[in-house]
């Protein structure tokens, strides 16, 4: 079976889908998939240097291949004229192409040449067809959906979203469409006894002081303007607690430097470390010295964050709009609060106030995620997947 991952970069930058497309791509090859990624040097909307990567010849890492295509003649919107001209030329190699993305150019054009060329593909949205998020913009994805998404919808084997809520709401532009529901996953964290410590020494933080934890893009979305006054309202009540606010925001660094503002601004200002973006082992160190994680996004097609947290055994407090907190609640692997001030500190001062509770819902948090966001589970149900849409179409 040969397979094309197609997502417009693979940047850390963009957080959580090029994270995704990496995690599966090493965890199908473990299953004896040959896999290329087709993506382009992106690293970044605002200015930054592209990728240092080669561009002519693919990039060969945990049994796939990668190859990078440089962004021209727009690189703000990440489309590559000469991936499109590879993927014309090489499609007929392949089974089937797995796209991520909509609303992009470079994942649209690329699912009009599949279709041109009778390759099968797959299209996973990442939440652009959620009705919050197609009202930004609204006028020109109208037409954009009216010229190309619809097309591609109507000709794709299948729609691929992480969750069953972001099935339900998602917009189809009057197509039918097969839709499949499969997590994302998450990988072990290695754990480290003197993470816990190092962290607490590296921000300052009293090692009986609670630690909350903020670790997501820094994007409106994310509803920091809802968790802000939530965490100034706690601290006015006289909790004691250290928040650590983790992430960036490449694509609009204004956006970014205004919630670090709002922080320093206020009183929330001296019991907060900002830590920008973190990777590695300083992002595994975090999440195992966290205490708590929350992440109140106005909508969330799935929340890899979230799944991370969990998989170190922290315990969430997540938004009703992140997509996954059915599983959360039935699963007591934390809290889930409305998007709203009031409910977000309702659930906070619950999470904060009950070490035991934390404890309890931390493990159980773990469990969960070890079960059903395990990436060689999710590996061999999407083969399954592919097997089951490849069957009238293997040559």
């Amino acid at each position: 079976m040969k397979i094309l991952q197609i997502i417009p970069s693979v940047s850390m930058v963009y957080g959580g889908p090029s994270q995704m497309v990496l995690g599966l791509s090493k965890a199908l090859a473990e299953q004896g998939v040959t896999l290329t990624i087709l993506t382009t040097d992106a690293n970044g909307d605002s200015g930054q240097a592209p990728l240092e990567v080669p561009l002519d010849r693919p990039v060969i890492q945990d049994g796939y291949e990668i190859r990078y295509f440089r962004c021209s003649p727009f690189r703000r919107y990440k489309f590559s004229t000469s991936l499109l001209q590879w993927l014309s030329s090489h499609s007929y190699e392949y089974d089937l192409a797995h796209i991520h993305a909509l609303f992009s150019p470079v994942s649209s054009f690329s699912a009009a040449i599949a279709r041109h060329h009778h390759l099968p593909y797959i299209l996973r949205p990442l939440g652009t067809l959620d009705p919050a998020d197609l009202q930004k913009k609204r006028s020109l994805k109208q037409l954009y959906a009216a010229f190309l998404e619809r097309p591609n919808l109507a000709g794709a084997s299948a729609l691929h979203f992480t969750s069953d809520q972001e099935a339900k709401i998602s917009e189809r532009f009057g197509t039918l469409t097969r839709d499949i529901v499969l997590p994302l996953g998450v990988n072990p964290v290695t754990a480290n006894p003197s993470a816990r410590q190092a962290i607490r020494e590296q921000y300052g933080i009293p090692g009986d002081r609670p630690l909350l934890l903020f670790m997501s893009r820094l994007d409106p979305k994310k509803g920091l303007d809802l968790l802000i006054p939530a965490l100034e309202q706690l601290l006015t009540e006289g909790l004691d607690f250290h928040f650590v606010l983790a992430g960036s925001n490449a694509q609009d660094p204004d956006y970014e430097q205004q919630i670090r503002d709002r922080i320093q601004s206020s009183a929330l200002g001296e019991k907060t470390a900002i830590a920008g973006f973190v990777s590695g082992h300083d992002k595994a160190d975090l999440l195992q010295a966290a205490d708590l994680f929350v992440l109140p996004s106005y909508y969330e097609n799935f929340g890899i964050a979230v799944a991370e947290a969990m998989v170190a055994g922290v315990p969430v407090v997540i938004s009703d709009q992140v997509y996954i907190w059915e599983q959360i609640q039935q699963a007591t692997a934390g809290w889930v609060s409305p998007c709203s001030v009031d409910g977000l500190v309702e659930q906070l001062r619950s999470g904060l106030m009950d070490s035991a509770e934390r404890q309890r819902r931390g493990e159980n948090a773990k469990a969960y995620a070890l079960e059903h966001y395990s990436w060689g589970a999710i590996a061999q149900q999407m083969m399954q997947i592919y097997q089951q849409i490849l069957t009238p179409h293997l040559r």
